[in-house]
């Protein structure tokens, strides 16, 4: 069955001073079947961790502009990505007082395939109904002590130290960027890109029922308005994309 996309980008300052979350959704210029959408979590000192995140984004624009599906894998455009802001980030620790960072997910949609890539704790988050099918592995000390089965869900969410990254983009080791992909999505099927601002309020049945209930914008509007109902005046900068799949007229 063909498809065609639904989408919605959204964020919310939170509780924050300052918004250093980036979040983007965008075609190719010259390609039809062509999407992306590109979500950063900056971090790093007065207004360090927004140029940070938007660093992402830059790179995602510019080297997507410049993507040729013929001559390049998706793999290879993500990866790309992820490296080069990392590059560009790490260099402006030296023309700055500020200690850059920021988390990065990228995801691709060519010719009714899915690929994704991310480095850090923002999440990509694949549903078929209430099914989750796919989650990134948060690139966290939670997220460790999860995959090794010391702790289990209900202690991660509420860890005193759910927030220390042990990978990102701007630190001194390399980023450790993981891969995904689906080859055949369906009708029905829905991408979300999220921050922990929104996904450290929700389990991933909250989340799959919401978007099976409502358009992606409507969804995003319920789900930021719990987010802060839940952060009870602590809540940390918001930022989602979603892709929601339907079918084609």
């Amino acid at each position: 069955m063909s498809f065609t996309a639904e989408t919605c980008v959204a964020m919310h300052l939170g509780d924050r001073k300052e918004q250093q979350d980036r979040v983007a959704l965008f075609g190719h210029p010259k390609r039809a079947g062509l999407m992306m959408a590109v979500l950063a979590d900056g971090m790093g000192g007065h207004s360090g961790g927004a140029m940070a995140a938007e660093q992402v984004l830059l790179r995602a624009r510019q080297n997507f502009e410049t993507y040729a599906p013929l001559h390049e894998t998706p793999e290879t455009l993500l990866g790309s990505i992820i490296d080069e802001a990392h590059v560009v980030i790490k260099l402006t620790r030296f023309t700055s007082e500020q200690d850059p960072h920021s988390t990065a997910v990228v995801f691709l949609l060519q010719q009714g395939k899915a690929y994704w890539a991310h480095c850090g704790d923002s999440r990509m988050y694949h549903f078929r109904g209430m099914r989750t099918v796919a989650r990134t592995a948060d690139h966290s000390l939670v997220g460790e002590l999860l995959r090794k089965g010391r702790i289990d869900d209900g202690i991660a969410q509420h860890h005193p130290q759910r927030n220390v990254l042990l990978s990102c983009l701007g630190s001194d080791r390399a980023p450790r960027i993981e891969y995904g992909c689906e080859t055949a999505p369906m009708a029905g099927d829905c991408f979300v890109l999220c921050s922990d601002g929104l996904w450290g309020h929700f389990s991933d049945s909250e989340l799959a029922s919401t978007l099976q209930e409502l358009p992606p914008r409507a969804a995003a509007e319920r789900l930021i308005a719990l987010a802060r109902e839940r952060a009870a005046g602590l809540g940390d900068n918001i930022s989602l994309a979603i892709i929601k799949l339907v079918p084609a007229a």
